[in-house]
């Protein structure tokens, strides 16, 4: 029989290299950052669906807000970022990354309790553009931050494209990523309707 902090590093070592592994296979790394977190980000949409190594869900899985746990300390802050380095589509991503969301400051693992610098919008791949990666990286912040810089709300795609998490969290002296996770979607009728909400300056 297995002592139980035995179980507990073995199930944390194959937990770090599938998140790890996926990373590297999907081209994760180097495509978004440098070097791949260890922990699996848990990111669950309102329909149950769990994103996790590249599995494929539809635009109109996504569109909402999904809830995101890990384990934090509540004296410890953290910022969020999802991101797309498929835009306008992986063979030629010359708006590579697209932000899809970025909170700041959060206390613990409350995301409500964090600051939005871009609010959540979900897939929305052009038409006949494949596959696109929607990666999900949290960074441990060295204590609460001043982020300057206007707020980007759902209904507006201004500082979207161009964006880069590896370096804003260079900027920001976040570190490397300490958990993290992606799904992957391609265009379906839902597009342009996020389309549409993404057309106010």
């Amino acid at each position: 029989m297995l002592f139980p902090w035995i179980l507990i590093a073995m199930i944390l070592a194959v937990q770090s290299e599938s998140v790890e592994d996926a990373f590297k296979t999907h081209g994760v790394v180097p495509d978004v950052i440098p070097e791949a977190p260890n922990q699996l980000l848990k990111v669950t949409y309102n329909n149950g669906l769990v994103a996790k190594n590249g599995v494929e869900f539809t635009p109109t899985q996504v569109k909402e807000q999904p809830l995101v746990e890990w384990n934090a300390e509540p004296s410890d802050y953290y910022t969020l970022i999802m991101t797309d380095p498929d835009a306008p589509s992986r063979a030629d991503p010359k708006f590579r990354e697209f932000k899809h969301w970025v909170v700041v400051n959060i206390a613990g693992n409350d995301v409500s309790s964090g600051e939005a610098l871009a609010e959540y919008v979900g897939s929305g791949p052009p038409k006949d553009t494949g596959l696109h990666r929607y990666v999900f990286l949290l960074y441990k912040q060295p204590g609460k931050l001043q982020f300057d810089g206007a707020r980007v709300s759902n209904k507006s795609r201004r500082n979207r494209p161009k964006f880069h998490a590896a370096k804003f969290a260079e900027h920001h002296q976040l570190g490397n990523p300490v958990a993290g996770t992606f799904y992957q979607a391609q265009y379906d009728d839902y597009v342009p309707t996020l389309h549409q909400q993404l057309s106010e300056n």
